[in-house]
């Protein structure tokens, strides 16, 4: 019997909150990811990219600002259903995906830094996590100036090594392109309601459990900078027709179900 490989069964939690403290320059009245990029918030972006890869689910754990996050993308875009996980105080990263467990319908959960875009084979990277004994995978991209990042170790079958410090010397580096499958007991094992960052604390603790690094990615661009989010509408204005998609399909959003999704597990 043949089975069907796709990503309509797996939820995704786009990263929607932080304060955005370095991009207030130039963005000051809004969350992150409604920062306009090329005519468009940048979350329909992302929303874009998952749309197309086949994901039919989204949670956007948003913090900051989030009811404009909700007012602007609502309960739906094209064929996404988008649910929302909001934080009642700043969580960090591994508190606020924690905190999205409950709308979670999966078990291996696509996770999205809102505040970067890098350009990858979703599926691919679905199948090649389940070809290995991971917990957790995340997707490695090269970059000229890795100083913002920091550095991420790898053996040849992908197992992360080790996390290596930001190095104010400025030198290309593999990093973190903050697109990830995790497990959802993996996510589980977080305290609920505990700030915590995933990318500092958590994934570290976890390199003994299997975390892998998947490094065939294309083009990243980051938007936490007032020089990244600069150079971001030429990124996205050389592949046009993703932005005129995601310009037509915010005609399609739906509005957010009246139903209480903050709520928390043990």
């Amino acid at each position: 019997m043949m089975v069907t490989i796709d990503l309509g069964g797996t939820t995704a939690v786009i990263l929607a909150g932080g304060l955005g403290t370095r991009l207030r320059s130039v963005v000051a009245d809004r969350p992150k990811v409604l920062a306009e990029v090329d005519g468009v918030a940048f979350v329909f972006h992302l929303l874009e990219q998952l749309a197309g890869a086949g994901v039919k689910h989204v949670v956007l754990a948003t913090g900051h600002l989030g009811d404009q996050v909700r007012d602007v993308v609502g309960g739906g875009y094209g064929p996404l259903e988008i649910e929302y996980a909001q934080e009642p105080t700043p969580l960090g990263t591994g508190g606020a995906i924690r905190r999205a467990l409950p709308l979670v319908r999966s078990q291996a959960v696509l996770v999205l830094n809102g505040d970067s875009y890098c350009e990858l084979d979703l599926l691919h990277f679905w199948i090649w996590h389940h070809q290995r004994p991971a917990h957790g995978s995340l997707a490695l991209t090269r970059v000229p100036d890795a100083r913002r990042f920091g550095t991420v170790e790898a053996d040849t079958w992908g197992r992360v090594e080790r996390f290596v410090e930001k190095s104010p010397r400025r030198a290309a580096g593999t990093v973190n392109a903050g697109v990830y499958l995790l497990r959802r007991s993996l996510i589980a094992s977080i305290p609920a309601g505990t700030p915590c960052s995933l990318e500092s604390d958590l994934l570290p603790r976890w390199l003994d459990a299997g975390i892998y690094g998947y490094a065939r990615t294309d083009r990243f661009i980051d938007i936490g900078t007032p020089e990244s989010f600069a150079a971001a509408a030429g990124f996205f204005r050389s592949h046009a027709a993703p932005a005129r998609a995601a310009q037509a399909r915010q005609r399609s959003r739906r509005p957010v179900p009246s139903l209480d999704h903050a709520a928390e597990v043990a």
